[in-house]
């Protein structure tokens, strides 16, 4: 991705959610996409819009093997959000039948870049408590079913964490990793991705 390219990419701007990040009129506490959920998560915070522009860049990255696209993606998130307050950095798990067909698993190189430009230890703290259908396709209600108790945290969980994942859909799998999270001892998980779907209502 060269620096024109990266350009023309839609950055994600104030005014924002404050609770998930979502583009608003004007600043809110809580948006219509997040407003009446229990969100397990303190904040989620994403550097560029999911959208056709960026779909063939992720599935590149993601589907086709341009592994070294980590180390970009981390720069765009570096120059487009503040460092998380935290003690580590942890990242959303992926199935371990998708990892094994990619050969990599994107969240993962993402978090240990991310790592390396924050000066944050990366911790693998979450583990797939079972596999689950792939969220693609799937409504927002049947995402968050899907991803349900599907994350069990381990280890000793320090109280602030980031959380690293590759695109913002809906939430439901930050969120599932984030309960996981909190229910061993974290306080505060801050959510970061390199991308979220934009939603216009």
């Amino acid at each position: 991705m060269c620096q024109g390219c990266t350009a023309t990419l839609r950055r994600i701007e104030p005014p924002l959610c404050e609770r998930c990040g979502a583009p608003t009129a004007w600043p809110v506490q809580r948006c219509a996409e997040c407003a009446g959920r229990r969100l397990a998560f303190a904040r989620a915070r994403s550097a560029l819009a999911y959208d056709d522009r960026l779909r063939p860049v992720v599935a590149a990255w993601k589907e086709r093997g341009l592994r070294r696209l980590a180390g970009w993606a981390a720069a765009v998130v570096r120059e487009s959000l503040a460092r998380p307050d935290a003690a580590c950095v942890v990242f959303v798990p992926g199935d371990p039948d998708r990892r094994l067909r990619r050969g990599h698993h994107a969240a993962e190189r993402l978090a240990a870049e991310l790592a390396v430009l924050w000066e944050l230890p990366v911790r693998s703290l979450l583990t797939r408590a079972r596999g689950s259908p792939r969220q693609r396709g799937l409504t927002q209600h049947e995402r968050r079913r899907n991803v349900a108790d599907a994350f069990l945290a381990h280890g000793r969980v320090p109280t602030r964490v980031a959380l690293i994942d590759d695109v913002y859909t809906t939430g439901a799998t930050a969120n599932a990793a984030a309960s996981a999270l909190r229910k061993e001892g974290a306080r505060t998980v801050e959510v970061v991705t390199l991308a979220r779907t934009i939603r216009i209502r």
